[in-house]
């Protein structure tokens, strides 16, 4: 199961997805978690994991509405 795939089925909220993405982008030294089906997910792992996340936080120019998407989009694609 992906992170997404856990947003379709409602075991991810949008609150938790929400409050992760801002605590993973207020610190990435930080350790992040989501608890997902009795399962957790790293969102800093996630991140480096997704070249496309990993590209987008890298960039100087990036807005805040593209960091948050590449957040975002780490997270569903990431297997929980």
């Amino acid at each position: 199961m992906t992170g997404g795939e856990a947003y379709k089925a409602k075991l991810l909220t949008d609150d938790a997805l929400d409050a992760a993405i801002t605590a993973y982008l207020a610190d990435p030294s930080k350790p992040v978690a989501l608890e997902i089906a009795g399962k957790s997910l790293d969102v800093a792992a996630a991140v480096l994991a997704n070249t496309y996340s990993t590209e987008v936080l890298a960039r100087e120019d990036g807005t805040p509405g593209q960091r948050r998407q590449a957040v975002k989009t780490a997270i569903l694609l990431a297997p929980v």
